[in-house]
Protein backbone atom coordinates (compact mmCIF):
# COMPACT_ATOMS: atom_id res chain seq x y z
CA UNK A 1 0.00 0.00 0.00
CA UNK A 2 1.34 3.65 -0.88
CA UNK A 3 0.81 6.58 1.52
CA UNK A 4 0.37 10.18 0.38
CA UNK A 5 0.47 13.32 2.58
CA UNK A 6 -1.97 16.05 3.07
CA UNK A 7 0.39 18.22 1.16
CA UNK A 8 0.85 16.02 -1.54
CA UNK A 9 -3.13 15.36 -2.12
CA UNK A 10 -3.94 19.16 -1.66
CA UNK A 11 -0.95 20.16 -4.25
CA UNK A 12 -2.63 17.55 -6.38
CA UNK A 13 -6.44 18.75 -6.00
CA UNK A 14 -5.47 22.36 -6.46
CA UNK A 15 -3.60 21.17 -9.96
CA UNK A 16 -6.93 19.70 -10.97
CA UNK A 17 -6.44 16.72 -11.03
CA UNK A 18 -8.96 14.19 -12.08
CA UNK A 19 -8.36 11.67 -8.57
CA UNK A 20 -11.00 9.29 -7.40
CA UNK A 21 -10.79 10.02 -3.54
CA UNK A 22 -13.04 7.72 -0.87
CA UNK A 23 -13.84 9.15 2.68
CA UNK A 24 -14.07 5.74 5.20
CA UNK A 25 -15.41 7.65 7.46
CA UNK A 26 -19.01 7.79 8.88
CA UNK A 27 -22.36 9.64 7.14
CA UNK A 28 -21.88 12.10 10.77
CA UNK A 29 -17.79 12.55 10.26
CA UNK A 30 -17.92 12.95 6.58
CA UNK A 31 -21.40 15.89 7.31
CA UNK A 32 -19.01 17.67 9.54
CA UNK A 33 -15.64 18.07 7.19
CA UNK A 34 -14.61 16.72 4.51
CA UNK A 35 -12.44 16.93 1.21
CA UNK A 36 -14.67 16.21 -1.39
CA UNK A 37 -13.79 12.14 -1.51
CA UNK A 38 -16.91 9.90 -2.04
CA UNK A 39 -18.78 8.80 1.20
CA UNK A 40 -18.03 5.18 1.53
CA UNK A 41 -17.93 4.09 5.01
CA UNK A 42 -15.57 1.29 6.01
CA UNK A 43 -17.91 -1.28 7.22
CA UNK A 44 -19.54 -1.47 3.64
CA UNK A 45 -16.19 -2.24 2.56
CA UNK A 46 -15.44 -4.62 5.00
CA UNK A 47 -18.86 -6.80 4.23
CA UNK A 48 -18.06 -6.65 0.38
CA UNK A 49 -19.98 -4.28 -0.75
CA UNK A 50 -18.11 -2.56 -3.03
CA UNK A 51 -20.19 -2.71 -6.45
CA UNK A 52 -19.90 1.06 -6.94
CA UNK A 53 -16.57 1.17 -5.94
CA UNK A 54 -15.93 -1.62 -8.39
CA UNK A 55 -15.16 0.65 -11.94
CA UNK A 56 -12.08 1.75 -10.27
CA UNK A 57 -9.69 -1.80 -9.10
CA UNK A 58 -8.00 -0.52 -12.08
CA UNK A 59 -7.57 3.12 -11.07
CA UNK A 60 -5.81 5.03 -8.44
CA UNK A 61 -7.50 5.48 -5.66
CA UNK A 62 -6.72 7.51 -2.49
CA UNK A 63 -8.33 6.68 0.67
CA UNK A 64 -9.15 9.14 3.55
CA UNK A 65 -10.62 8.25 7.34
CA UNK A 66 -9.95 10.37 10.33
CA UNK A 67 -6.33 9.64 11.23
CA UNK A 68 -5.06 7.18 8.90
CA UNK A 69 -6.60 3.85 10.75
CA UNK A 70 -9.42 2.83 8.97
CA UNK A 71 -8.51 4.34 5.68
CA UNK A 72 -5.23 1.83 5.55
CA UNK A 73 -7.87 -1.03 6.46
CA UNK A 74 -9.53 -0.20 3.50
CA UNK A 75 -6.55 -0.24 1.41
CA UNK A 76 -5.45 -3.72 2.59
CA UNK A 77 -8.81 -4.91 2.38
CA UNK A 78 -9.00 -3.77 -1.64
CA UNK A 79 -5.85 -4.73 -2.25
CA UNK A 80 -7.15 -8.35 -1.60
CA UNK A 81 -10.24 -7.71 -3.84
CA UNK A 82 -8.05 -7.04 -6.77
CA UNK A 83 -7.11 -2.95 -6.21
CA UNK A 84 -4.03 -2.37 -7.91
CA UNK A 85 -3.45 1.37 -7.30
CA UNK A 86 -4.58 2.45 -3.57
CA UNK A 87 -3.62 4.97 -1.61
CA UNK A 88 -4.18 5.77 2.15
CA UNK A 89 -3.34 9.60 2.93
CA UNK A 90 -1.15 9.40 6.16
CA UNK A 91 -2.89 11.25 9.25
CA UNK A 92 -6.14 11.50 7.89
CA UNK A 93 -8.57 14.19 8.71
CA UNK A 94 -5.93 15.10 11.81
CA UNK A 95 -3.46 15.64 10.37
CA UNK A 96 -5.19 17.52 7.22
CA UNK A 97 -6.97 20.50 9.53
CA UNK A 98 -3.15 20.49 11.34
CA UNK A 99 -1.48 21.50 8.43
CA UNK A 100 -4.07 23.40 6.81
CA UNK A 101 -6.38 24.63 9.65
Amino acid sequence: MKTITAEELKARIDAGEELNIVDVREPHEHAEFNIGGTLYPLGRILSMDVDELEELKEKEVVFYCRSGNRSGQACMFAETMGFTNVINLTGGMLNWRQVFG
